[in-house]
């Protein structure tokens, strides 16, 4: 780590209200590139910097916040592609390390009399652990994030997996499948009836007609 890093990690680490005096005062410090750099850093709102604080001063809540996300989204994946993944006692681990975040920011920032929104720091906590890629620098939040949603998880193939049918299943789908069977051979033996009845129609007719044709002949006899 270079000595500028190391300095802005100790600016982040500062109380809210003296982070703009700090930085100014230390980009008098550098030159060129690096003092552009430390003019740009923004100042942390009250969520974000409740958040850096945990990170900074509760290393252990922060450290077991992130291995329960990356557990999370290891499950979450395996689900996706198939394989089988406990995903219920991983989102539980977060859930719970996500809680003892958000409660140890909430105890950090009331020491300094800030009251950030509970529910903004858990959506924070929430996208810092479940991250695609580990922040580049954690402890440096300038603003409050929203969790990434499914887009977190592109590139991933769901595999679809066929629930196999239970007995009941099996035997309700044989059913169905003999009733349609039923159903067609009583629509081919109606369709048969209708043609039979037909064919008899026109003998009918052409009895008549022979009939009528005799008895004319017998007339002019």
């Amino acid at each position: 780590m270079s000595a500028l890093d190391k300095q802005i990690d100790e600016l982040y680490q500062l109380p809210l209200t003296e982070f703009t005096t700090a930085r100014n005062a230390l980009v008098k410090t550098q030159r060129g590139a690096d003092a552009t750099h430390v003019r740009t850093l923004q100042k942390p709102t009250v969520v974000a910097w409740a958040v850096n604080q945990v990170y900074w001063r509760a290393r252990p809540t922060f450290e077991k916040l992130m291995k329960a996300g990356e557990r999370l989204r290891a499950a979450q994946i395996a689900a996706l592609t198939g394989k089988a993944a406990d995903l219920r006692e991983a989102n539980e681990a977060h859930r719970k390390a996500l809680a003892d975040a958000v409660k140890e920011a909430e105890k950090i920032a009331s020491g300094s009399g800030s009251h950030p929104s509970p529910d903004a720091l858990m959506r924070t906590f929430e996208a810092v652990s479940l991250a695609k890629d580990p922040p580049a620098h954690p402890g440096r939040l300038s603003d409050a994030l929203q969790p990434a949603g499914f887009e977190a998880l592109a590139g991933v193939t769901p595999t679809v997996r066929l629930k196999p049918d239970t007995p009941s299943e099996k035997t309700d789908r044989k059913k169905a499948a003999e009733e349609r069977k039923r159903a067609e051979e009583e629509k081919k033996r109606a369709a048969e009836i209708k043609r039979a009845e037909a064919a008899l129609e026109r003998a009918k007719a052409k009895m008549r007609l022979a009939e009528e044709a005799l008895k004319r002949t017998r007339d002019h006899s």
